[in-house]
């Protein structure tokens, strides 16, 4: 019972933490503006060059008009590591994933920032979003694996720190896919997802994991999931995923025409091309009266 509390404090903590250092709500509905991230490839291969005009998204079958559309490489950006430090993370396996965090964080850019939380038992935060890498680079250090996986804890803990800075977010979500020790629900994980404009990538090293939850959270945010066969492969995948999140849209529009609460459902696509389009299926809008700082 001891350990339950201390994962729900550590949660909380993260998001009272997360608040205090908040810039600006996701899907800002006070503001009336949705922000989208949207992967478009041709034959396999992220599609530069496209404009506004080039797409086209209708939210619950309305058309939109779409104010803005630019490559993710083109803004900085806020990457939250989320790592399994549970007593199956250990030997060459611990020594990878630390190789492999420290060459994604050294090709990050200097405007970006990055956010690093470990998880076992307990959820920990590792280090605050910050531009200081080689902060981040300490942290991971000094984690060392012990104890069960607070898997879906820790995911909800991801979700609420990478909205706290209004840069594009990525979460990295490093695990076997298994949960052992969470007192948060899939359910609630994946409704927090809904009203959050962060998109998920997880990486497993488990031929066979339990993949239902985070195949599920990365379908909600427009993700991916990367399983390595070895753990030598981890800092490719890592470096895999930022690249594809540089070359990923960010796209803004105003909602007209549709219900100011409630699921909203996306259909994203690009006009007259051969191309396939990755994004979030949806997203959750608050009512008026619902609306932070709504006076």
């Amino acid at each position: 019972m001891m350990g339950r509390r201390l994962v729900l404090f550590a949660i909380f903590f993260l998001i009272n933490a997360a608040a205090v250092t908040a810039q600006q709500p996701t899907f800002s509905v006070a503001a009336e503006e949705v922000r989208l991230d949207v992967l478009v490839t041709q034959n396999g291969k992220p599609m530069a060059g496209l404009e506004p005009s080039d797409f086209e998204i209708l939210d619950n079958g309305v058309p939109q008009e779409i104010q803005y559309a630019t490559l993710q490489k083109q803004t900085p950006i806020s990457a939250t590591l989320v790592f399994d430090m549970s007593r199956s993370i250990a030997g060459d396996l611990l020594g990878h994933l630390k190789k492999a965090a420290r060459g994604l964080l050294t090709d990050l850019m200097r405007d970006d920032h990055a956010a690093l939380i470990t998880f076992n038992n307990a959820i920990m935060l590792g280090s605050p979003p910050t531009r200081d890498f080689a902060q981040v680079v300490q942290a991971l250090d000094h984690s060392q694996p012990f104890g069960n996986s607070s898997l879906i804890d820790a995911s909800y803990a991801g979700l609420v720190l990478a909205e706290s800075r209004p840069d594009p977010p990525l979460v990295i979500i490093f695990s076997d896919g298994r949960d052992t020790f969470s007192w948060l629900t899939e359910e609630k994980v994946l409704e927090t997802a809904k009203h959050n404009d962060a998109v998920v990538y997880a990486v497993s090293t488990d031929r066979r994991p339990n993949k239902a939850f985070l195949n599920d959270l990365i379908q909600l945010t427009g993700g991916s999931l990367f399983e390595v066969e070895s753990t030598e492969n981890l800092e490719a995948a890592f470096l895999g995923i930022l690249a594809e999140f540089r070359h990923r849209y960010l796209i803004t529009y105003t909602p007209q025409g549709v219900p100011e609460s409630g699921w909203h459902k996306l259909d994203v696509r690009v006009k007259h091309r051969s191309t396939k389009v990755k994004a979030r299926p949806g997203y959750m809008r608050s009512s008026p009266e619902n609306k932070p700082d709504a006076r």
